[in-house]
């Protein structure tokens, strides 16, 4: 049962929302300067995760009996959740600026209400639906579709990816967050980190990196970065911290409003880039990622009406009594097709 809290704990809560958005956001100007030095995103992305995975390996100890419980939630959750979304975002950094590899993303919750509406056959809000309509609108000013595409359509479809990988997120966390059977989340976190880390091993094959540039620096808009530096920024603040703040900010508030606060992860993410990385979008390409954001708030924060007959599904609506969610991002693991709380986390 959710405690009402006072207005001091309400916006400690909301604070540890903000800090999830910043350090999530933060992520992509961290990786990008490391790319570019030299290192395989792939690459990047395994000392990410397996880096995270260690940090958190206390915790996965914790919940040990997860594995027995939940082995294809873990494995699913690990598979897409961790390794896809991050391979697929980190991949298009490459080729994309980081704002609009995570505006891309931010497609994920109209494409999880498309699952919905198609594949469960269950029905939409229309504020739902127009959330979809101005997401879309807007994707297509901000990848500027008038001009040909001027951006690497690669590029595009490796964002696509992350957000269809985030889209897996969701369904599977139909299977992990309801019942007398529910996962933990932050044992799903640990255990998707864990194997996340697996998989991107036979993958990433880290033992053909280049080692080398981490003990060098890398270039911030000619700026001078120790590598290692961006990567501990990576590990512990755009992945462990994100995670942690995003878990407890959830179950402290809402989750449409978790989510609504970690609308401001695209925003963060755009800024730093603009001003760490010298990437700056153009007017359009401003305005359709505000569309964007927009859409993802609507279709997120719709509250449906009952519908005799049928179950509608929602963007966000209020979390049932105990329900364990989480609302920060791409990575996190328990928030039901029912309750989308929101985020991107490729990032």
């Amino acid at each position: 049962m959710r405690v009402t809290q006072n207005p001091t704990g309400r916006g400690t809560s909301l604070g540890l929302a903000l800090v999830s958005a910043v350090a999530f956001g933060g992520s992509g100007v961290a990786a990008k300067p490391l790319i570019e030095a030299g290192l395989d995103p792939l690459h990047v992305v395994w000392l990410r995760v397996a880096g995270a995975a260690l940090v958190m390996s206390p915790v996965a100890w914790r919940h040990r009996a997860l594995v027995r419980r939940r082995p294809a939630l873990l494995a699913g959750f690990g598979l897409f959740a961790v390794a896809g979304v991050q391979a697929c975002y980190f991949a298009a950094l490459s080729r994309i600026p980081v704002g609009v590899a995570l505006l891309v993303e931010y497609l994920a919750p109209a494409l999880v209400l498309l699952w919905v509406r198609f594949v469960q056959r269950r029905a939409v809000t229309r504020a739902a639906a127009l959330g979809v309509v101005l997401a879309v609108a807007g994707l297509t000013c901000v990848v500027e579709v008038w001009a040909g595409l001027r951006l690497d359509p690669l590029g595009l479809l490796l964002a696509l990816g992350a957000a269809c990988c985030q889209v897996a997120y969701f369904v599977l966390s139909d299977h992990g967050s309801d019942g007398a059977d529910a996962a933990d989340p932050l044992g799903v976190i640990a255990y998707g980190l864990l194997c996340g880390a697996l998989v991107l091993t036979a993958v990433a094959r880290p033992w053909r990196m280049r080692w080398q540039v981490l003990g060098g620096s890398a270039a911030m808009d000619g700026t001078q970065v120790p590598a290692v530096l961006l990567l501990g920024w990576i590990v512990l603040v755009a992945t462990v911290l994100a995670y942690m703040t995003g878990v407890v900010s959830v179950r402290r508030l809402s989750p449409q409003v978790a989510g609504v606060v970690a609308c401001l992860e695209a925003v963060v993410a755009t800024v730093l880039a603009w001003v760490l990385l010298g990437e700056h979008l153009s007017p359009p390409q401003l305005a359709g990622g505000f569309v964007v954001l927009v859409g993802a708030f609507v279709a997120q924060s719709s509250t449906p009406g009952k519908a005799p007959g049928a179950e509608v599904a929602r963007g966000a609506g209020p979390a049932a009594d105990g329900a364990e969610t989480h609302g920060g991002g791409a990575e996190g693991p328990a928030a039901p097709v029912e309750r989308l709380s929101g985020g991107g986390h490729g990032t």
